[in-house]
Parts: structure tokens; C-alpha cells; sequence
């Protein structure tokens, strides 16, 4: 994260409540100048490859449209099928679906409708979500292929695994025994190769108090680059012996710069970095602007140095633990009851600041992680210097929960 000085944070906040002052808590906003910030640093950083951003991190209609009018940002990498779908009717363009999906009815729509089948790739690891495919199949149209590399690190022989468990497919020899099975299959095409290493991507390496485990977590991320790279480059070599691709695409927000530099990868995906949540505070590659912020009200006083706002508790997917609750922001100093944490239905903030808080106030919290923060809200209120110029839905505030 960008450390703004004790002067900088204040300013921030008093900006965000004066634009929000005639909005009641809970509210959600993202602060447009940081957002554009950070669009353009990943573009810097991506050094003239594309960027194609991460809807998940996103889940916003209107701001995925911004980061894609971002010269150097190109595509969507999606979640869901029915998502994909959705996108392509909304006009949106080469919207790679980064996940398998047993979506029989989605499946049918694809393959019945022209537009669609030409704009959305779909993921396949396996032969058995072909023959789901072809089983859902609600016409001829040619369904576009894109396959998973198995990126992570093993060591001792495979007896540690360090990665997300995600393809089965790990091999230039079982890659390219898979593409030729999909391009002998009639009404399939590969047209390109995902592999998101989550273990460089998505894991900080510079771990505020905790030198150690820094320095730990940066020499395996060094030789998991180092493997990658090797294997990458081969399975990209044999895939190229069966099909035409489109692109390779590769790595995340945390691994921009290590990932655009490997000559087999032509785009890397991104969107964390466009909002910046709490989890991407710990990287020495770079440093973002907090764009999306949400605000809840103070409600209680209970005593000196604490102060009661409604509810907050939202937790973050993935292992749980402390790093997947939102911390309190604005104003700086305050944190939560080790009793308590961030609660259901009320949370506790104690500090110094708390004393300077009055009941109706708003304290700013960040999120764990992006795209998650607006399952909690229905909008986004943008915000412009010390205005909201807009207020647009997230996913959920048009009906899309593509769950």
C-alpha cells in the first residue's frame, strides 16, 4: 500500500465523509482517483502487454467498463458461465471464463447463439466437461477451449505442494495429449492456456513484523518463478504443435512484473490491484492507492477510548484466520476488540481516536479482498475529490449473484 502520512489520511477521510455526508451508513465507495492510479501503474508494470482484468476482483458493471477503456487493459477473465454470458449480451469482449463450470443450461445457451459462442472461452481440464458439454449442447455453434496449467510448486518429489489446488494437468506431455483429445473432438477448438500462479500472485513477501517468514516466502517464490518459467515455456512449445493459440495468460496483481517477463506469456490477468483491499498491503514489487472503502456508523459510546459501529463483520473467502477480516481505516489508530473482532452485528473499535467520534459518524474500513465487498452492498458510490459524481450497482444491485 502507498503510506500515506497521518496528514494524507486525514485528509482522505474528511474527504470521503464530506462526499458522503448526505448518505447514511452502511455505504460502499470507490475513490475514482485511486482507482485510475492503480489501473495505470498495472498497465507500467505489465511493460506493453495486455492486461485483462479479473471481473471477481471487480463485480461492478460500470468500473469494469473504466478499466477497460484503460489503453493497455484488454478482455475479462470471469467466474461464472452465466456471468460470461451476461457480460457478452452487455456488449463486453473476449471474456475468458477462468473457472470449469457444470452449468447444463449455460452450456446450451453458448452453443445456440452465435454471439456468444464467438466472444466467451470457456476452461476444461478434463474429458469428462466435454462430455458435459456436448450433453448440454443447445445447438452447433464451435465452443472455444482454453487449458489449465497446473502451476504450482512441488518439491521432495511431489510430497509438498505449494499452490492452489486447481488443474489436474501439469506436463507439457499431459497438456498436449489433452489439447489433441479436445481438437479431435468435433464442435471444439483450443485457443489458449491459463496458468494463475496463486502461491507468487496472490502471497505478500514483505510481511509487516514478521521478517522471517518474509524472507521464507521470497525464496520460494524465487524458485517457484524459476520452475514455472522452464515449464511454462515447454508446455507452451507443445500446445503450439496442436493448436493456433490466442494467448497464454498468466499470474495476478502480485506478479505482474515476473509474469509479463517470461517470453511464452502474452497477457496477464489483474484486478485486486485496481481496488487494493488490505491482503495486497504486503508486496515489494508495488504499491497501490485503497480505492474501495465501506463505511459503517458509530452507534454506541460505551466508554473512553471505545466507540460501537453497526455490524461490519465480513469476512473474506479462503483459510480462516485473522487476515480475512476488514480493518478499521479511517480514522487512523483505531482496532478492534480481541474479544470481539469484527461482528455481526456490532463492532467495537477501541484507540485514542475513538474519543473523537460522535454518534452518526462514519468510520472507513477496507475488505480482506476486492470483488467480495460488493456481495455485502448493492451499490457503489464514486467518489471524486470531495463528491460522489456517481453511484452505480455491483452485481448484486442488478439481480447478478452468479453464484
Amino acid at each position: 500500500m502507498t503510506k500515506l502520512s497521518a496528514p494524507g489520511l486525514a485528509a482522505d477521510r474528511a474527504r470521503y465523509d464530506r462526499a458522503t455526508a448526505h448518505l447514511d451508513a452502511p455505504l460502499a465507495v470507490v475513490d475514482l482517483e485511486a482507482f485510475d492510479a492503480n489501473a495505470a501503474d498495472l498497465v507500467r508494470r505489465a511493460n506493453g502487454k495486455p492486461v485483462r482484468v479479473a471481473s471477481k476482483s471487480v463485480r461492478c458493471r460500470a468500473l469494469l467498463e473504466r478499466a477497460l477503456a484503460v489503453e493497455g487493459f484488454a478482455g475479462v477473465m470471469s467466474f461464472t458461465l452465466a456471468e460470461s454470458l451476461w457480460l457478452a449480451r452487455e456488449g463486453f469482449r473476449d471474456v475468458l471464463l477462468a473457472y470449469p463450470s457444470a452449468d447444463r443450461a449455460g452450456y446450451a445457451e453458448l452453443t445456440a447463439d452465435p454471439k456468444l459462442a464467438a466472444e466467451v472461452t470457456v476452461l476444461v481440464d478434463d474429458p469428462a466437461q466435454l462430455e458435459l458439454i456436448d450433453a448440454a449442447r443447445g445447438g452447433t455453434e464451435e465452443v472455444r477451449v482454453c487449458l489449465e496449467l497446473d502451476t504450482s510448486l512441488q518439491l521432495l518429489g511431489g510430497k509438498v505442494r505449494i499452490g492452489a489446488r486447481r488443474a489436474p494437468l501439469r506436463t507439457p506431455e499431459a497438456l498436449g495429449a489433452f489439447a489433441e483429445l479436445v481438437q479431435r473432438r468435433p464442435g471444439f477448438r483450443v485457443v489458449g492456456l491459463m496458468a494463475y500462479e496463486g502461491h507468487v500472485a496472490g502471497v505478500g513477501d514483505s510481511l509487516a513484523g514478521r521478517p522471517v517468514r518474509s524472507k521464507v516466502i521470497q525464496a520460494m517464490q524465487a524458485k517457484a518463478r524459476r520452475e514455472l518459467a522452464v515449464r511454462r515455456a515447454a508446455v507452451v512449445r507443445r500446445l503450439r504443435e496442436v493448436a493456433e493459440l490466442e494467448f497464454v495468460n498468466g499470474g495476478g496483481t502480485g506478479s505482474v512484473e515476473s509474469t509479463v517477463a517470461e517470453r511464452a506469456v502474452t497477457e496477464v490477468a489483474a484486478g485486486s490491484g485496481l481496488y487494493v483491499p488490505r491482503l495486497f498491503d504486503n508486496y515489494r514489487s508495488f504499491q497501490g492507492r485503497p480505492a474501495a472503502l465501506f463505511a459503517q456508523p458509530v452507534v454506541r459510546r460505551p466508554g473512553l477510548g471505545v466507540v460501537t459501529v453497526l455490524g461490519g463483520g465480513y469476512p473474506a473467502s479462503g483459510a480462516a484466520g485473522a487476515d480475512r477480516s476488514p480493518v478499521p481505516y479511517l480514522p487512523a489508530g483505531l482496532r478492534y476488540d480481541p474479544q470481539e473482532g469484527a461482528g455481526e452485528v456490532q463492532t467495537p473499535l477501541l484507540g485514542a481516536a475513538a474519543d473523537d467520534l460522535r454518534i452518526g459518524d462514519k468510520v472507513w474500513f477496507r475488505h480482506a479482498k476486492a470483488g467480495e465487498l460488493c456481495e455485502r452492498f448493492a451499490e457503489l458510490h464514486l467518489v471524486e475529490g470531495d463528491r460522489v459524481t456517481a453511484t452505480v450497482p455491483t452485481y448484486r444491485g442488478e439481480g447478478r449473484t452468479f453464484l
